[in-house]
């Protein structure tokens, strides 16, 4: 729910802004497509979290593979909060801090990293496919912010 929270935030922050007009208004409010993309990265990583509690409940007999999830899960939480750090700045009017961009791709690369490494088949191979693709998601909704909020 917090992460509809941080949509939400970014969505109004786009919408309502008593700053002048300028380039740098201009950039963190953005244009439809800068905040669809906004929306989807924090929509998909809200969808990453649950995939991956399933997925540590799968696995959680398989001390290896049960660490990597734990992992993944602690990236995509420091994704997230960097996410919140970057929303607050930008209802606020101030400039996204870089710091927090750069953390964001750096969580989401060690939580790919770290499913990557885990080997399942089955229900857990499944699990573990749906995870990927929902965390793929989120680094093209990423990719996307950075080329569209200009």
């Amino acid at each position: 729910m917090r992460f509809f929270a941080i949509a939400l935030a970014f969505f109004a922050g786009s919408l309502v802004h008593a700053a002048p007009a300028s380039e740098l208004v201009a950039r963190q409010i953005g244009d439809l497509q800068c905040n669809i993309d906004r929306l989807s990265i924090v929509a998909a990583l809200a969808a990453t979290q649950g995939t991956l509690k399933s997925l540590a409940k799968d696995l959680s007999s398989d001390a290896a593979s049960a660490a990597e999830v734990q992992t993944a899960q602690s990236s995509v939480s420091g994704a997230e909060a960097a996410i919140g750090v970057i929303a607050k700045a930008l209802v606020t009017g101030q400039s996204a801090p870089a710091e927090a961009r750069t953390q964001v791709q750096g969580n989401l690369t060690a939580a790919h990293d770290a499913l990557t490494s885990i080997k399942a088949s089955g229900s857990s191979g499944n699990t573990l496919k749906l995870a990927l693709l929902e965390l793929g998601a989120a680094q093209a909704a990423g990719n996307g912010v950075v080329k569209n909020c200009k």
